[in-house]
């Protein structure tokens, strides 16, 4: 094989070295770089040296492979002069600093599209691989409110709520908003998994979003490699999103990683005979926090990001959310500024004006009545003092608002 040109450095390579031998076990490639001062000094070391720390058989066949690992290297290295994609070492400045945060930061990422995603304020949202109707549109919805607002959704790329996540979050139409997301993968970078995910990939990346993994370029989807993906969404994001899940979802490790790592954990309640929700249910009986619409999690982040010195840029808008999503604005406060890289207000200057489409006033009881399962017009009628034409009245105007809709014979929020 050719030599390829020079692009990394020794201590790049060698990074990329003990990684690939150690097969990306993160505790064994600490203990290396821990026990040698470096990873130059550790990858130059005799196996004998290695078996001495009691490293794993397997490893230390690879390790006595040296021109496969250099090969691998190599390989490396060209797709990055292709550009077909990027790397970063965790001491780099560009590498994200919220991971630097978590107990085992990945010693590379790489990724594709807008490293600067990265460094922006994240917002977790996951869940089932098969959620209902209704807790897609939730997911898409909820996606949509906070990209708009100005964060970076994050998830794990996977089918059903992380795919409604990512789609949710690109679906803005002035450019300023495109590219609010970022998918961790649990495959390596040049695996598209699942594969008819292709197209959502490429989306991702050409509307300015970024799509990670910690994992080797070619290494294949794994039952243990999507459990490790989830510290990541998990570390890079302010707080977690649980819109459905089972109480077997993989989507209760990220929320459970979430608390660990000090961060809040939101969860959306339903029917209590949903056992595609028991998940959620499950997270609300343990502390998490029940929310009904995206504008509590604008809430409570700022006020985290209010105390909190983390790193983090922020995107966050004071526009409206997209007049196309089907979430409303019920009067809730949405005056928040700009947060800066300190979590303060960017400006101290009078209120800004509201954006968001307020409920009438007249029409406020009513809706406040409704949620997002539905009631029919004999549990409405039980609940207010209308009656069935004053109710019908009302209902309808809340209709051609756009803040609500009809299914089945009952009446639901947007």
């Amino acid at each position: 094989m050719s030599a390829v040109p020079s692009l990394l450095s020794a201590e790049q390579r060698a990074v990329l070295a003990l990684w690939a031998e150690v097969n990306a076990s993160l505790s064994t490639y600490h203990k290396l770089i821990t026990s040698f001062g470096s990873a130059e000094l550790a990858w130059g070391a005799k196996v004998e040296a290695w078996r001495q720390l009691g490293i794993h058989s397997t490893h230390l066949k690879r390790h006595e492979q040296s021109e496969q690992t250099r090969a691998t290297i190599d390989n490396i290295q060209q797709a990055l002069l292709e550009e077909k994609y990027g790397l970063l070492f965790v001491d780099q400045s560009d590498y994200p600093a919220q991971l630097l945060e978590i107990y085992d930061p990945p010693p590379v990422l790489f990724y594709r599209g807008d490293k600067a995603r990265l460094q922006q304020a994240q917002i977790a949202i996951v869940g089932s691989r098969k959620p209902t109707a209704h807790a897609q549109k939730i997911t898409f919805d909820m996606a949509q409110y906070l990209a708009q607002a100005g964060y970076i959704i994050t998830s794990g790329l996977a089918m059903g709520v992380d795919k409604r996540a990512h789609l949710g979050a690109l679906a803005q139409t002035e450019p300023e908003y495109q590219g609010r997301t970022v998918g961790v993968m649990g495959t390596g970078i040049e695996i598209n998994y699942p594969n008819h995910h292709d197209k959502l990939f490429s989306q991702i990346i050409e509307q300015g979003g970024c799509i990670i993994s910690e994992l080797l370029p070619y290494t294949q989807p794994h039952k243990h490699t999507f459990p490790r993906r989830n510290r990541l969404v998990a570390g890079l994001s302010l707080a977690t999103i649980v819109t459905e899940a089972t109480i077997q979802s993989g989507s209760l490790i990220t929320a459970r990683l979430t608390s660990e790592q000090g961060k809040q954990v939101f969860a959306i309640p339903s029917h209590i005979d949903n056992s595609n929700a028991e998940g959620c249910h499950h997270l609300i009986r343990e502390g998490a926090t029940l929310i009904y619409h995206p504008q509590h999690v604008l809430e409570d982040i700022t006020n985290q990001l209010s105390y909190d010195s983390r790193p983090y840029q922020s995107t966050q808008s004071t526009e409206s959310p997209p007049a196309n999503s089907s979430l409303p604005s019920k009067r809730i406060n949405t005056d928040s500024k700009p947060i800066t890289a300190t979590g303060q207000s960017a400006s101290s200057d009078s209120k800004a004006s509201h954006h968001a489409i307020a409920v009438p006033e007249h029409l406020a009881p009513i809706y406040e009545q409704l949620d997002w399962h539905g009631q029919d017009l004999d549990a409405l009628l039980n609940t207010t003092e209308l009656t069935p034409a004053q109710l019908i009245g009302q209902l309808m105007e809340l209709e051609l608002l756009g803040v609500i809709s009809v299914q089945g014979g009952r009446y639901l929020r947007a």
